[in-house]
């Protein structure tokens, strides 16, 4: 239920686009909805996507999603990654006009007709506003939130529905109904509210005019008569409650739930809830919490998702007394009072068979779930995360307990919490699983003692490297081969490979092994940033190690950083910064070792960073016909493997960056075999609707360039 006040504002904008497609009372069908959605899975965002972008590229990606989800129907990514984007835009520009636009601060071209059509009494001004919730997604969050309410909460499930209000006037008759529209300005849809049976056409008990707020919904036992129309019960509950014809919206047996009283004089939510009941309404399930009870509550609730007659999407809280409400106020966004703790994607119980654990390259032994088989997004999951040792022991984990599994984002699936305990515990591993050596725990982690030793860990350090680096045709198998029969052990080994040691390999020939050894040549050049990177130091990922490119130029410089020194660049903590310099000097042997085979180029004054301007297969000779352009490669090309490609490129005096960033000068597009665009093409498409001057590029155009350079 959406509990106190609304749903989140991204739903809640949708429901205005949606108000324009269906103003004539059309409803859109499962075939036109897939259609319009293309049939695209949802994408999940990671964190170095995210932390990749400045204020102006969140802002072009938020804006860019908000079209996507409201106007064309076809969103691309979830709920939870969108509000991922719009946490990190309110902590590097909290005045960005985006977030005064997710906040109905600024009206769109949607609000602006509903507000045109308040004088011709087609539409409804909300008074007090009916504004969104603020939303979590953790224990820690949600207590965050809760330290600063005195007194108990309510708690009641978020129905993923459309919200409505509905007034009654001073003799408790009703007079106007409204959808929430902008917050601000909804359309009215009086006639069709009143042949929704769970809604009283006069109430008791009030004393003056009130205002009964709640969702209007659709029962999954009644969706199931449309289930080979429409996809899901909520946009047909759009379109339903908007038909123009009230006989048409009743035909849809929608359902009501009231759970927001504006008047009447309560003092608490509790009394709310019991004007409700006796003015009419249907009782809603909700529960007075104690604060030390808000994570139980939310688990049990989302335990019993699938218990439902209708669809959720988490739990709102709310603060119990009506005073502590006022004195808490509101934000332009969403009142202070209230939080949506929301699921981080499709969840489902299943049963807990075993624990599987793996080695990383720093020599972490991680957990994973091993259990019975469910469907969540579409997809059968069999394996979940459970994030470090010490998480095992936190849920108080057991083999054939119930758990509840989230497909975060529509993509990674995690244990959230445990329905029903088990028969057996689960012990920590004493020994490596890769090596048998002994095991360290630190906090909550478990760590191999002797990771150089490792084979697990080894065969993830070069993994690593080749992938950065952009060392093409090394994968798992064939390293794993090559430890193996002892012809590599560190990254520097690539760098001394002959093709007397290739040959070795299972399965490779003449033809592989030369390729290999071209690979190799090929990246003996490498930017700054993408030697910081193949380090394999975990604080060393793209954004930072560009970072520290851009500040200070040469290796021998951040070599000699101090963690003071780092902590002062822009968004470094001190723990962050810690870790690096750590890092940096448990890698200095390894550093020595590879400048004896590899050229760094490092930042000229004045020039660009590393990873912006050139990337793993190093920059092109000056002088060239491509001298000053960059290229990056996505898809399959028909002439030519990118290796090649990119080869070519730097022959002309180009340069062959990792990534797509706001300086590259062209994205080769190739073929895609999911016939979906590529996340690069994504990216770019975003930086050109930004400005950057960044341009698609076919093979054939990319072939002509290559042609006339030579001439």
């Amino acid at each position: 239920m959406s509990g106190s006040l609304t749903l989140d504002s991204r739903r809640h904008q949708s429901d205005r686009i949606i108000e324009g497609k269906i103003i004539e009372g059309r409803i859109m069908s499962k075939d036109k909805e897939s259609r319009a959605q293309g049939g695209k899975p949802l994408r999940s965002l990671t964190e170095l996507e995210i932390a990749a972008m400045d204020a102006a590229a969140l802002e072009t990606e938020i804006r860019r999603h908000n079209r996507l989800y409201w106007e064309d129907n076809a969103p691309e990514i979830a709920d939870y990654d969108y509000d991922r984007l719009t946490r990190r835009l309110r902590e590097l520009a909290p005045d960005s006009p985006v977030l005064q636009e997710i906040g109905g601060a600024k009206p769109t071209v949607a609000e602006e007709a509903l507000e045109a059509a308040v004088a011709a009494g087609e539409a409804v001004e909300h008074d007090p506003p009916m504004l969104s919730l603020d939303k979590c997604y953790s224990e820690k969050e949600l207590g965050s939130w809760a330290g600063k309410i005195e007194g108990d909460f309510m708690a009641t499930p978020k129905m993923d529905g459309v919200a409505a209000a509905i007034r009654y006037d001073a003799r408790g008759r009703l007079s106007l109904a409204a959808t929430r529209g902008s917050g601000r300005v909804g359309e009215n849809i009086t006639g069709n509210v009143r042949r929704i049976k769970d809604v009283p056409q006069t109430i008791r008990g009030a004393s003056g005019p009130v205002e009964v707020r709640g969702e209007v919904y659709m029962r999954l036992s009644t969706f199931a008569k449309f289930r080979d129309q429409f996809s899901n019960p909520r946009n047909l509950t759009a379109g339903a409650i908007k038909q123009k014809e009230a006989d048409k919206s009743a035909a849809y047996n929608l359902s009501f739930a009231a759970y927001d009283l504006v008047g009447g004089g309560v003092a608490t939510e509790e009394d709310k809830f019991e004007f409700l009941k006796e003015a009419g309404f249907p009782e809603i399930e909700r529960r007075l919490v104690k604060r030390e009870d808000l994570q139980k509550t939310y688990e049990e609730f989302a335990a019993r998702r699938g218990e439902f007659d209708f669809e959720i999407d988490g739990v709102v809280f709310k603060a119990n007394r009506v005073d502590v409400q006022d004195e808490m106020g509101v934000t332009g966004h969403h009142p202070r009072c209230a939080i949506a703790y929301k699921f981080q994607g499709d969840s489902a119980t299943t049963i807990l068979k075993d624990i599987e654990w793996s080695v990383s390259r720093t020599g972490a032994i991680t957990p994973v779930a091993l259990i019975e088989p469910v469907e969540l997004s579409g997809a059968m999951v069999s394996r979940a995360s459970l994030h470090n040792a010490g998480f095992i022991e936190k849920l108080d984990l057991t083999r054939g307990a119930t758990v509840m599994v989230t497909r975060r984002g529509g993509v990674i699936p995690n244990v959230e919490f445990v329905v029903a305990p088990g028969h057996e515990p689960f012990t920590i591993p004493s020994q490596c699983p890769s090596c048998q050596s002994p095991t360290q725990v630190r906090d909550d982690f478990l760590f191999c003692a002797r990771p150089a030793e490792c084979p697990d860990a080894v065969i993830g350090t070069l993994s690593h490297f080749v992938s950065v680096c952009e060392i093409e045709g090394f994968g798992e198998k064939s390293l794993r081969d090559a430890l193996k029969k002892g012809i590599l052990r560190s990254p520097v080994d690539l760098f001394a490979l002959t093709k007397e040691n290739l040959l070795l390999l299972e399965r490779a020939g003449e033809k592989t092994a030369d390729n290999l050894l071209r690979q190799v040549e090929e990246h003996r050049r490498l930017p700054l940033s993408v030697f910081l990177r193949a380090l394999g130091i975990p604080e060393l990922g793209h954004s930072v190690s560009d970072a520290l490119v851009r500040e200070f130029r040469t290796l021998a410089r951040v070599r000699s950083l101090t963690r003071e020194e780092i902590s002062a660049v822009h968004s470094f903590g001190d723990i962050m910064a810690g870790k690096i310099v750590t890092g940096l000097k448990e890698c200095s042997d390894l550093i020595d070792q590879l400048l004896q085979h590899v050229t760094v180029i490092e930042r000229p004054e004045g020039a660009a960073a590393e990873g912006e301007r050139a990337g793993g297969a190093g920059a092109g000779e000056a002088g060239g016909a491509l001298a000053g352009q960059s290229f990056v490669f996505t898809g399959g090309l028909d002439s030519m493997t990118r290796s090649e490609a990119q080869k070519r490129v730097r022959a002309l005096g180009g340069e062959t960056p990792p990534g797509v960033s706001r300086t590259l000068t062209y994205l080769v597009c190739g073929k895609e075999d999911s016939g979906r665009k590529s996340s690069k093409q994504t990216k770019a498409e975003s930086l050109i609707a930004s400005g950057a001057p960044l341009k698609l590029l076919t093979e054939s155009e990319f072939l002509e360039l290559l042609k006339r350079g030579k001439q």
